[in-house]
C-alpha cells in the first residue's frame, strides 16, 4: 500500500504518472477516472475528491439509464455526486505501467453518504456491528474460468464454443495448473504487489476453472480487495491475449463459478465464535432465517440462479452442517479460526452488498436471539431443508414481502435494489434467447 507522501514522491520522480480514482457500482464494476499524477497532487484531490455523474448508480449492465431510482433520474437532471478518496486503499497497480489506484466513498455535495452506494451499504452494517461491540472479519473465495480466446474474440463468437485453458477437470492438479501458471503467477504476484496477502491458487472442478485465495481481513478491506482483484485479473488476462469470466454459470453444461464467503465476528482481538458460542449460533441462525429475503444481494442476476443445481457443488438449500459441502452454510475451522462459510453466492456477486446482507442477517439473529436448528447430516440436496430461491423472480418476491430487510438496511437501500432486480428481470423477459430460436424456429 502507498501513503500520500509516498505517492507524491513517486509522482515527482516519474515512477507514477497516473492515478485511478474509482468506486464500485451496483454491478460490482470499478467506475471512475484516470487523473494525471501532477493534477492529483496539485489540485489536492486526496482531500477534495472528484465528481461523477450520479447516473452511475442508476444504470443497467449496458450503461443505459433506468427509471425508478430515487437518487438519480432525468427529472432530477442526472447531476453529480462526489467521489471521496479513502487513502487507506491507495496502492500501486503493478500490471499497469506507472499507475496507482485509490478507492472512494460516494457522497453528496454536503458530504453525506449516498446510502445505496455498495461501499456505503456495507459500511453502515459494519457500524451496526460495532455498536454491538464486534468487528466483522471476512474472506471471499472467487472462482473463475480461464479461456484461450481474448475478450474481443469471445465477443465475436457471441461467447459460444469458447476454449478452456485446460481441456479436462483440473481440481487440485499440479501438472494441469502448471500449464496456466505463467498467467496465474502474474495475477498472484500482481495482487501481492497491490497490497493484498495472497495465500493460494488451485485448479477447480471443471476444465479451465481456477481459484486464487487471499488472507481474510475486516469486511470493508476484504470487499475492496475483492473488487480490485476481480478487475485486475481481467486486465491481466487481456494483457495476455486471453479472457477470464467470473459469471455464475457461463454455460449450462459447466459447473458454476462460486464465491464462498467466510465470516466471523471478533471482539477484543479474539473470535467471538470460538467454541461455537451463543454469538456464533445466533449469527448463523440469522443468516439461515434471513438469506431468502436477502437473496438479491447474494444472487443478483438472472444467471445467478442457473448455478443452483443438485450435485453441482453449488447449494440448493439453507441447511447448515459441519464441513458439509452440500449445505448452503458449511462450518469450518476450530478455536479462533471457527467460521461460517456461506456457499450460496456466485462469482457475479457484488462483495459489498453480499457482505452487508450476511452481516444484516447475522445481526438480526443476534439481536433477536434466534435459536440455531440442528446441523444437517448427509446429503442436503436430497433433504427436506428449506430451499434458497430458485429464480430472481422468487427472490424479488421474498424481499418485497419480507419484514427484516427494511429496518436493517433502510428503505432507500431496499427500494434502490428492488428497482435494480425488477429491471434485471424485465430486461430478460423482453429478450428472445438462442434456446427459443433453436427449439422453435423450424419446429415451432
Amino acid at each position: 500500500m502507498l501513503t500520500l507522501d509516498e505517492l507524491t514522491s513517486a509522482i515527482e520522480d516519474g515512477s507514477i504518472d497516473t492515478v485511478i480514482v474509482a468506486f464500485t457500482d451496483m454491478q460490482g464494476r470499478l467506475m471512475g477516472k484516470r487523473l494525471h499524477g501532477e493534477f492529483f497532487v496539485e489540485e489536492h484531490v486526496a482531500e477534495h475528491g472528484v465528481e461523477g455523474c450520479n447516473y452511475l448508480l442508476a444504470l443497467d449492465m449496458e450503461m443505459d439509464p433506468i427509471p425508478g431510482y430515487g437518487i438519480a433520474s432525468w427529472e432530477q437532471g442526472y447531476g453529480d455526486f462526489g467521489l471521496a478518496p479513502d487513502l487507506a486503499t491507495l496502492r500501486r497497480i503493478p500490471w499497469l505501467e506507472a499507475t496507482a489506484l485509490v478507492l472512494c466513498d460516494v457522497v453528496w455535495h454536503d458530504g453525506t453518504p449516498v446510502a445505496p452506494s455498495p461501499r456505503q451499504v456495507l459500511k453502515r452494517q459494519v457500524e451496526r456491528t460495532a455498536e454491538l461491540g464486534f468487528t466483522p472479519m471476512f474472506g471471499s473465495e472467487l472462482e473463475f474460468y480461464l479461456l484461450k480466446e481474448s475478450y474481443v474474440e469471445a465477443h465475436a463468437k457471441h461467447y459460444r464454443e469458447l476454449t478452456p485453458s485446460v481441456p479436462y477437470i483440473l481440481d487440485y492438479h499440479i501438472l494441469a495448473t502448471t500449464y496456466d501458471e505463467p498467467l496465474i503467477r502474474q495475477i498472484r504476484n500482481g495482487m501481492q504487489g497491490a497490497g493484498m496477502r495472497v495465500e493460494t491458487s488451485k485448479g477447480e472442478a471443471w476444465p479451465g476453472q481456477q481459484e486464487i485465495n487471499f488472507r481474510y481481513a475486516d469486511a470493508v478491506t476484504m470487499a475492496d480487495n475483492h473488487t480490485v482483484y476481480k478487475n485486475g485479473a481481467k486486465e491481466i488476462a487481456h494483457l495476455n491475449g486471453c479472457s477470464i469470466t467470473f459469471m455464475a454459470k457461463p454455460d449450462h453444461t459447466w459447473i458454476g463459478n462460486s464465491c464462498h464467503i467466510h465470516s466471523s465476528l471478533w471482539r477484543g482481538g479474539e473470535s467471538a465464535f470460538a467454541g461455537e458460542s451463543d454469538v456464533f449460533k445466533r449469527y448463523l441462525a440469522g443468516q439461515i432465517a434471513c438469506l431468502k429475503e436477502l437473496a438479491i444481494f447474494v444472487a443478483p442476476t438472472i444467471n445467478s440462479y442457473k448455478r443452483f443445481a443438485a450435485g453441482s457443488w453449488a447449494p440448493t438449500t439453507l441447511a447448515w452442517g459441519h464441513d458439509n459441502r452440500t449445505c448452503g452454510f458449511r462450518i469450518v475451522g476450530h478455536g479462533q479460526g471457527l467460521r461460517a462459510e456461506t456457499r450460496i453466492p456466485g462469482g457475479d456477486v457484488n462483495p459489498y452488498l453480499s457482505f452487508a446482507a450476511l452481516l444484516a442477517a447475522g445481526l438480526y439473529g443476534i439481536e433477536n436471539e434466534l435459536e440455531l436448528p440442528p446441523p444437517l447430516e448427509g446429503n442436503a440436496y436430497e433433504s427436506d431443508a428449506e430451499r434458497f430461491p430458485h429464480s430472481l423472480r422468487e427472490a424479488i418476491d421474498a424481499l418485497e414481502h419480507g419484514t427484516m430487510a427494511r429496518p436493517a438496511l433502510g428503505d432507500d437501500v431496499v427500494d434502490h435494489y428492488l428497482n435494480y432486480a425488477r429491471t434485471e428481470q424485465r430486461l430478460f423477459d423482453e429478450v428472445v434467447t438462442c434456446y427459443e430460436r433453436e427449439r422453435l424456429f423450424e419446429r415451432g
